[in-house]
């Protein structure tokens, strides 16, 4: 393996987002969730760095997607609720990818075309300014996906069940790019897959890597209450929840193949992670756009298909967020980040000591202590919050939330990972309130965000 790399010739290393829809932390083998079998994410995590307190600030799609390819917050870039429009004026992580040489490239579900409707057309100068784009504003039905974009303008629809079409339709492109490249132009490509996202069904050939999960053999979450329509319509749900998620897994295991395939495994950053979770059922909630675990934990791991030969292994405490996810991916790359993006760059951890890329052990004191969560416009969905609502979670493993002129939670997640003692009306608690609290209120400030927040001293 050494001689191999000593006489490769050096390269500027290549970045592949994999992403899903509504795949929550807790949703894999290697996080010990006893209903899913993902052998090759579990592996992307073993031979990588692993933010396992990764968050979505904003667990719902728009802003979600919006604060990830901008760098900025919600409320900084407009893309506030789903569905709403990110301003193409806005630059994209794809502009400074384009400037330092990278060929750019997106497939899948965009969702910030501010539309829920399958049928909208993104127009080309909508579509973050990436070389290559073929994929869709919206789609709710994983067995009939169309999309279109670079290749052809008129909708196509993709054979089979959409998470492996859109691989099929990102590994030909990439395997077109690098056997056509002659300057070794090195790539950013991003794949967004709208599974496991409900409705949550499943592909139909078991050869797609899905194994058939029966709703009765599914082990709930503690935080499942036992009442028989959550428990009933979760069983149901977390099923095909599953089988989405092992699919999913499956298709990164063809990509890691085809990045062999192709030669550039070793030269490859794979960065896999959600835009959000999902309650399927925990505390009787559904969907996203809740402050509890299942909706705000994301998956997030950076790996080398090809070896770790310059990479840290193993995991780390930082709370990375959704702004923080395109300054740490061109940091991968030695791109400067540019001044518009409010994000922290984590990449310092990723990159080993005796690696020539090494710039020194990550300043945890320059390091953001906390991550800031927000819920903006008020949402109504049935069985979810309906209020707006304003978070923190902190890197000691501490949680408060905010609804409008009210305090609502404090948790203590790192010693109670199902939310199951709030402490945030328990005086013995208060100290601990009053700092996440008065943190609250700097993320708030410092970001130009607007909130109505509670008067929580104590009475004499």
């Amino acid at each position: 393996m050494n001689e191999r790399l000593e006489f490769r010739p050096k390269r500027r290393p290549n970045v592949l987002w994999i992403f899903g829809d509504q795949h929550r932390a807790q949703a894999l083998s290697y996080r010990g969730d006893p209903n899913v079998y993902t052998p090759n994410i579990d592996n992307l995590a073993r031979n990588g760095i692993r933010f396992d307190n990764a968050v979505a600030g904003a667990p719902w799609c728009t802003p979600f997607r919006g604060a990830l390819l901008t760098g900025t917050y919600p409320h900084q870039n407009g893309a506030v609720q789903t569905p709403s429009p990110l301003t193409p004026s806005i630059p994209t992580v794809a502009k400074p990818f384009n400037d330092a040489g990278y060929h750019t490239a997106y497939v899948g579900k965009w969702h910030l075309d501010g539309s829920n409707d399958r049928e909208h057309y993104v127009p080309p100068e909508r579509r973050g300014g990436f070389q290559y784009w073929m994929g869709y504003e919206n789609n709710n039905n994983q067995h009939e996906c169309y999309v279109y974009g670079t290749e052809t303008e008129v909708p196509m629809r993709l054979p089979g069940y959409e998470t492996d079409g859109l691989t099929d339709m990102l590994i030909q492109h990439l395997e077109s790019h690098v056997g056509a490249r002659s300057d070794d132009q090195p790539f950013f490509a991003v794949l967004s897959v709208q599974p496991p996202h409900g409705p949550y069904v499943t592909p139909t050939n078991p050869d797609y890597g899905t194994r058939r999960i029966h709703p009765a053999d599914i082990q709930f979450r503690r935080n499942v209450p036992e009442v028989p329509w959550v428990r009933e319509r979760a069983a149901v749900n977390l099923a095909g929840y599953y089988g989405m998620i092992e699919n999913l897994d499956y298709n990164v295991g063809r990509i890691r193949q085809a990045l062999k395939a192709m030669g550039v495994d070793r030269e490859t950053y794979v960065v896999f992670f959600s835009d959000h979770g999902d309650m399927l059922g925990s505390h009787a909630q559904w969907g996203k756009s809740s402050p509890w675990e299942e909706s705000i934990r994301i998956p997030f791991i950076i790996g080398k298909v090809g070896g770790n030969d310059n990479m840290t292994v193993g995991g780390t405490d930082a709370v990375i967020n959704h702004v923080d996810i395109a300054p740490t991916t061109l940091g991968l790359c030695g791109i400067p980040v540019p001044a518009e993006m409010v994000g922290h760059d984590y990449s310092a951890h990723c990159i080993r000591s005796d690696s020539p890329e090494y710039k020194g052990p990550p300043a945890r004191e320059a390091e953001p202590d906390s991550a800031y969560l927000q819920q903006i416009p008020r949402k109504m969905h049935m069985h979810t919050v309906n209020k707006a609502w304003r978070g923190v979670v902190t890197r000691d493993g501490w949680k408060y939330v905010c609804t409008p002129g009210n305090d609502w939670q404090l948790f203590h997640t790192a010693d109670d990972p199902y939310e199951q003692a709030n402490y945030v009306y328990d005086r013995a608690f208060q100290n601990q309130k009053e700092r996440c609290h008065h943190r609250l209120a700097r993320w708030i400030e410092e970001t130009g965000d607007d909130f109505e927040l509670p008067d929580i001293r104590l009475e004499a």
